[in-house]
């Protein structure tokens, strides 16, 4: 839901490279990073499917009633589970279209459906309650796009226009999304674990050699953190088909044995442009990292993420890198790491701040200049 950004392959990511092969370090060898699926492309095919099938199931008014008062009644209805109920045809689609969907995204078979059901837009509900016959359209990752293709219930398309609320009501059959990235953020960290980028705290040091840091938060009983107080994202136009914002952090710095981990922060009440939120969210666990710097690249899911393929490329870039004894950025690494055909939306290059201090206390404002948080220093005292 983010603007269109070209990728930058920054000079930074190619010296942090040099140094890493000046270094003569044994690396694990992982192997090269191979094309992702088009997740994309599979995952739009889906939904597709599931329209035009939901929309000829609601040729049976009796179902077309149900679907009318579950989508007045909620913002979100999980229409596979309300499918359950209605003839096997249409069940049978909608298991299927969420089965590619989960594989696409690279999520355990086990998470259940992910198809959702929602009214494109409030305004739409004076027209549905009063016996509009509504079409039924898939979702679009597109953030640019000018039109948008909705089913009728003799299985008839028609184009509308993307940008301009049509006075017919439109189901739209989108992804939980909330669901999917709770979900995928707990695959992406299992498969950064195998390849090594969530790196164990150390051992404890002996007193000797223990920083001044280690013995304070030692006394202490606790470690340190940096907090969200407030933060909020551009303002953007977008077409009226799209959901809520699906926002995530990648939190990167070098952990206490030296190699390079990454920490993704899940951010769910981000959910709309243009809106402050105070979350009081802590975003770096300082206790983590061998130095007081660390990195962020904000994304967004729009959808059709494959978490394991974003783990691989991430690992196959960051594990090149290694602890020369001083903090290096590590933003423009993390995103030339994404191949070339995800920056179509999937997934959105937010904003990324650059070497936060564990001792900012105050406003700072993204690199790409969409997005600022305030944060500040906050202490986790143990019990």
């Amino acid at each position: 839901m983010r603007p269109s950004q070209p990728r930058r392959h920054g000079a930074v990511a190619i010296v942090v490279s040099l140094l890493a092969l000046s270094a003569g370090q044994a690396v694990a060898a992982q192997p090269a990073a191979a094309a992702p699926p088009p997740a994309a492309a599979t995952v739009a095919t889906a939904q597709d499917q599931a329209a035009r099938a939901i929309a000829r199931s609601l040729s049976d008014s009796d179902w077309r009633a149900r679907i009318q008062h579950a989508a007045l009644t909620a913002d979100e209805v999980p229409v596979t589970a309300l499918a359950n109920r209605s003839d096997k045809g249409l069940k049978s689609a909608l298991a299927a279209a969420d089965h590619q969907i989960a594989a696409a995204k690279g999520l355990d078979a086990g998470i259940g459906s992910l198809l959702r059901l929602r009214l494109g837009d409030r305004a739409m509900r004076g027209a549905l309650s009063a016996g509009k016959e509504p079409w039924v359209a898939p979702a679009t990752t597109d953030d640019n796009a000018a039109t948008i293709v909705a089913y009728d219930s003799r299985g008839r398309a028609h184009t509308l226009n993307a940008r301009h609320v049509p006075a017919r009501p439109v189901y739209v059959v989108d992804i939980d999304g909330s669901k999917a990235l709770a979900v995928g953020l707990s695959v992406l960290n299992r498969q950064l674990r195998h390849y090594g980028l969530t790196s164990a705290a150390a051992a404890p040091a002996p007193k000797a050699e223990a920083t001044s840091r280690q013995q304070a938060q030692a006394a202490a009983g606790g470690f340190w953190t940096t907090r969200i107080s407030a933060v909020e994202l551009s303002d953007d136009e977008e077409p009226w088909i799209k959901g809520d914002a699906e926002i995530y952090t990648l939190v990167t710095g070098f952990g206490q044995d030296g190699t390079v981990r990454v920490d993704p922060v899940d951010m769910p009440y981000l959910d709309n442009d243009g809106t402050v939120y105070r979350p009081s969210q802590i975003l770096v666990n300082w206790s983590n990292y061998k130095y007081n710097l660390a990195d962020a690249v904000m994304m967004e899911d729009d959808g059709s993420t494959n978490y394991r393929d974003l783990a691989k490329a991430i690992a196959t870039a960051l594990l090149t890198i290694t602890d020369q004894g001083t903090y290096v950025p590590l933003v423009n690494a993390i995103l030339d790491a994404i191949p070339n055909d995800w920056w179509t939306d999937d997934p959105d290059y937010v904003d990324s701040w650059y070497t936060l201090a564990s001792s900012d206390n105050g406003t700072r404002y993204g690199a790409r200049g969409n997005g600022w948080m305030t944060v500040e220093p906050y202490f986790v005292q143990q019990f």
